[in-house]
């Protein structure tokens, strides 16, 4: 049952103490797919992320002829345990120049970029095609770095779809890849180059402050090569919606259970951007490039309830992403009475009286959750298509929605009928 077509959020009535567990990193595990699809043996992934980005990760790989196995999380319902049985780097089907494997990747840009770099590693042909704004998104320099080690691409002006070969015209052993539009890039080419032999130099970016990239090659280090078990720890960017949760209910005390121990997602940074809410210090920009990643929008959307201004940093990869995020950041806060200034890639947010507001969310998963978050503390929130949150976080209303200590005890409420909604209803499809 999926969820309406615009959900109200209310806050909650009463506060209490809240312990709540955060489905598996999105980024660590379709990076980890792609690594125990090229491992040579079994790998099982536990606390695996299941949502519409990792499930088409999941049916790409079953459609290249990997064996993958997906069982139920008895602990979170997000979560999922998943086996492949990898062939140590060998791609099981192909398809023909005049009759390529067609390999979907919705609107999924890991999904785009890690599986473009690992086809290449095959012996056939295939097409690789996504939604319409998936065909918008930048792929040019990916693209750019394959040919240089002599794959064939096509693709009309550097995006999807594109046909590949992994068969080289001329086979070189570097590359150089530019991160300037997305860090993916990188990370595509890196999670296949031990068995492409390939050397990849990473420029527009140092690759060492650059945190994904970062979050790739530890990640490589620490993977099983020859099958095994690994442990996806929680999602720091979905856990940033709880942590402002937490900021914006003081009465509140909020715990995110198995919190994240390793220093491989940015946005477990969230912490110091929430001191913000109590500290009467002065503080520095935030930026996307140093500070925080995708969690970046959630510190915006809070923002006008800091008692001074924020300026936002470095935001230009947010216009090339699910949305055009900066104008839908700056154009929804508005809305709800806020004061937004859009200066090139920052954005100044004034402290603001702001009201409820019905939030069109231009079928992005991060800006429902972030105005929904808000909904936790100022009445009258109303979010439009809901279920664009199946993308990272199928079960977001739902643990809005439950009671303490597991949920924040929000009432999500069909929004035409004022129903409220229960059990499978807030789940997102």
């Amino acid at each position: 049952m999926a969820l309406p077509d615009v959900v109200e959020i209310v806050p909650p009535a009463v506060t209490a103490p809240v312990r709540v567990t955060i489905p598996g990193s999105k980024s660590i595990t379709n990076r980890a797919l792609i690594l125990a699809a090229l491992a040579d043996g079994r790998t099982a992934l536990h606390g695996a992320l299941w949502s519409d980005d990792t499930e088409i990760m999941v049916e790409a790989l079953r459609t290249l002829g990997f064996d993958v196995f997906v069982e139920p999380d008895p602990v979170e319902a997000g979560n999922c345990t998943i086996t492949i049985t990898g062939r140590g780097g060998e791609i099981p089907r192909s398809g023909t120049p005049s009759k390529p494997l067609e390999i979907f990747v919705g609107n999924a840009g890991t999904a785009a970029r890690f599986l473009t770099a690992m086809l290449c590693l095959g012996n056939g042909s295939y097409r690789v095609d996504g939604t319409n704004r998936m065909h918008e998104r930048p792929q040019a320099a990916l693209f750019e770095s394959l040919g240089q080690l002599g794959y064939r691409i096509r693709a009309e002006g550097g995006h999807l779809p594109a046909l590949l070969s992994g068969e080289t015209a001329s086979m070189s052993r570097a590359c150089t890849v530019s991160i300037e539009e997305s860090s993916q890039f990188a990370s595509a080419l890196l999670l296949s180059a031990r068995h492409g032999g390939w050397q990849v130099t990473v420029t527009g970016e140092d690759a060492e402050e650059s945190a994904y990239v970062a979050m790739t090659s530890k990640l490589i280090e620490v993977f099983p090569q020859h099958g095994g078990e690994y442990w996806i720890e929680p999602d720091a960017s979905s856990a940033s919606y709880f942590l402002a949760a937490g900021a914006l209910l003081p009465a509140t005390y909020l715990q995110v259970h198995n919190w994240p121990e390793s220093d491989w997602q940015i946005d477990a940074r969230f912490v110091e951007f929430l001191r913000r809410f109590t500290s009467d210090a002065e503080y520095e920009d935030v930026s996307r490039q140093r500070d925080l990643g995708d969690a970046i929008m959630t510190a915006i959307v809070v923002a006008p309830l800091l008692s001074r201004p924020s300026r936002f940093t470095d935001l230009g990869r947010l216009r090339v992403q699910e949305s055009e995020r900066v104008q839908a950041l700056r154009t929804e806060l508005t809305k709800c009475g806020a004061n937004v200034t859009e200066d090139g890639e920052t954005l100044i947010v004034e402290p603001s009286e702001l009201r409820g507001a019905e939030i069109e969310t231009y079928g992005d998963h991060r800006v429902a959750m972030c105005f929904a978050t808000l909904g936790l503390r100022v009445p009258g929130m109303r979010i439009r298509e809901p279920n664009c949150v199946a993308k990272t976080f199928p079960n977001f209303f739902a643990k809005l929605s439950e009671a303490p200590p597991n949920g924040l005890g929000a009432k999500v409420l069909d929004a035409e009928t004022g129903r409220e909604l229960l059990g499978d209803a807030l789940l997102a499809e």
